[in-house]
């Protein structure tokens, strides 16, 4: 009897393991930016928490929600806790591409031509609705989001990093928009759908506001993290563990999506790089040094939703991208 009351106490207990990699200053760090923006960001956790992963994953976001939902607000709440160059770019109908990227200018004092910087010489660009501008000045940005540098006159451009872009655009206002072409949707890491508030948050917003009075909103924030951390943790990152079954798995969800009856378009290997590389970065913020499958199906609808297209027959019966996403992680066996 005492034998067997020895066996159940130990299966009782709950599991412990050590991690191979110091986690701690990680977790501790994301933390802190999660503090800094609270301070004036209600809810919206998931949209900061994607954020945060991005960041540490090194991929670019682009943020979709209808105005108001503090998508602008956050980004510039997420840079101000970064100790790093910040620019932001209004996208409009009349940009060009030199207006982003910089121009060659005639020096009379030195007869040569001098490149001017433009605003993506940074470490965070938000762009503000970025389907405001046309093909060529959103084509301006397929260099430097693939590849971190920039080719201007025949001559490269690396930029410093960490070179992270956050975009937002709304869903809901067609007019006087250019919807962003698929080569430049599968650049971004994420595609965050921010919702409404619930009333409880909308409540705390107003006595929020109300209490503020007229402060500026970006005060209430400070730095906590420098450009070698992040590069750091980035670095920290690419060493958490995905076992082979796992890898298999992304595998397998890729492939759904390109033999899937509901899809038009599937997504690239670029995505399960993408699924690969979040879900490392979301089990580094939970402090393991590996990736389990609860860490894929968390990544894999912001990743996918903007790289698939629905056909129109499952479009016009109410598809939606994160539907399909869903029937395809429900489908797949999880690996044990």
């Amino acid at each position: 009897m005492e034998e067997n009351n020895e066996m159940e106490q130990s299966t009782n207990q709950p599991i412990e393991f050590t991690t191979r990699l110091d986690l701690n200053k990680l977790q501790e760090a994301v933390q802190k930016i999660k503090t800094e923006i609270g301070k004036v960001i209600v809810g919206q956790h998931e949209m900061i928490d994607l954020l945060i992963i991005s960041i540490l994953a090194n991929g670019h976001t682009l943020i979709e929600g209808v105005p108001g939902v503090a998508k602008t607000v956050t980004a510039k709440l997420l840079a101000k806790t970064l100790d790093v160059d910040f620019s932001r770019i209004q996208f409009t109908p009349d940009l060009m591409p030199s207006d982003i990227l910089g121009t060659s200018i005639f020096n009379i004092k030195t007869q040569e031509f001098e490149f001017k910087k433009g605003p993506i010489f940074s470490n965070i660009i938000l762009i503000d609705e970025i389907n405001r501008s046309p093909a060529k000045t959103q084509a301006a940005l397929f260099e430097v989001m693939a590849e971190r540098q920039i080719t201007i006159d025949g001559i490269k451009n690396k930029m410093e990093e960490p070179l992270l872009v956050f975009a937002t655009q709304n869903p809901i206002e067609q007019e006087g928009t250019y919807a962003l072409p698929e080569a430049q949707l599968d650049r971004f890491l994420f595609k965050i759908n921010v919702p409404y508030p619930s009333v409880e948050e909308e409540i705390q917003i107003l006595e929020n506001e109300h209490n503020r009075e007229s402060a500026d909103i970006l005060e209430f924030t400070k730095p906590v993290l420098s450009a070698k951390e992040i590069k750091e943790y980035q670095d920290t990152i690419k060493k958490i563990i995905i076992e082979k079954h796992l890898i298999k798995y992304v595998a397998a969800i890729i492939d759904n999506t390109r033999n899937n009856a509901n899809l038009f378009l599937g997504a690239s290997p670029r995505a399960s790089i993408a699924i690969m590389n979040s879900a490392k970065a979301f089990a580094a913020i939970q402090g393991r040094d590996f990736v389990t499958p609860d860490d894929i199906k968390k990544v894999t609808p912001p990743v996918l939703r903007h790289r698939i297209i629905i056909t129109p027959e499952r479009e016009m019966e109410g598809f939606t991208a994160d539907k399909v996403i869903q029937q395809i992680i429900e489908t797949l066996e999880i690996p044990r």
